[in-house]
């Protein structure tokens, strides 16, 4: 009698998941493991936060209505918040131009310069943008500069590695041609792979500017600008309302920015 495995699948049947493997099996039993790991070495606990939907409850309550008494000054480092965005993004994301062109493979430069470019982008990546702006802070003061100068740094690491994985995705056909006719390799790259890969270049760049406006408000916390420290100070002070008119800004900006990127990206990709 023939097993329910070796019947044919008819068309239109919904492929049925296959028996996993000694070693896939393994590999499955051991990621359980970490995560019962992690959640019993984070005090991961339900009845905790039951107990804790009260005093949730509260904040809420204390916190509505929101605030509107400084309202003014509020937009103001909301606006600070978002230009802080926007500078760090640009200028990340032009920084980031050179280093992903060195840092794709068999595009330009030796494997001293690509493993060079390759190890700069890495910094840039695994330090979070946090510690970035601790630092910035310490080499040029509290204030908005130095928030804009982590977000630079950050977001050069997230596009110069997404940068140079669209030029090396790209058709190697025009490029080959090019060099074929005696062009040089730097012409080739800016009249051929770089205008290929624009369209991934620009909606990395609007997933670049999302992270950087939520990453500017934590930067706040550390004395990097931006409506993040008026949301530490409301919080300290234990004035739940002017925080809830905080949380409720910082919401819509987020929305706002993330719904034009989406409809950006939409364009770019319908060929716009």
């Amino acid at each position: 009698m023939a097993s329910t495995t070796d019947i044919p699948r008819q068309p239109g049947m919904p492929v049925r998941f296959e028996r996993p493997s000694a070693l896939a099996f393994l590999l499955y039993a051991v990621g359980l493991g970490v995560l019962v790991w992690s959640l019993d070495g984070t005090g991961w606990s339900l009845a905790e936060l039951a107990t804790g939907l009260p005093a949730l409850g509260d904040f809420f309550s204390r916190a509505w209505p929101p605030s509107l008494e400084r309202l003014p000054s509020l937009s103001s480092a909301l606006v600070e918040t978002f230009q802080m965005a926007v500078a760090g993004t640009v200028v990340g994301a032009l920084i980031s131009i050179p280093l992903a062109v060195l840092s794709a493979r068999n595009l330009l430069g030796g494997r001293v310069a690509n493993a060079v470019a390759r190890g700069i982008v890495a910094i840039f990546r695994t330090v979070p943008d946090l510690v970035w702006a601790l630092i910035f802070v310490i080499a040029v003061g509290l204030g908005p500069f130095a928030g804009t100068l982590a977000i630079a740094v950050d977001t050069a690491g997230f596009c110069g590695r997404f940068f140079a994985e669209a030029m090396e995705d790209v058709d190697k056909g025009p490029a080959e041609a090019l060099q074929a006719q005696g062009v040089r390799r730097i012409d080739t790259i800016f009249c051929a792979v770089m205008p290929a890969a624009t369209p991934a270049f620009i909606t990395t760049t609007l997933f670049a500017l999302e992270k950087a406006v939520r990453s500017s408000v934590v930067l706040g916390l550390v004395g990097a600008g931006g409506i993040g420290l008026e949301l530490k100070v409301a919080m300290d002070m234990f004035d739940y309302p002017t925080a809830a008119t905080i949380i409720l800004m910082i919401f819509g900006l987020v929305v706002i920015v993330e719904q034009v990127g989406a409809h950006t990206r939409t364009r770019v990709m319908d060929g716009h």
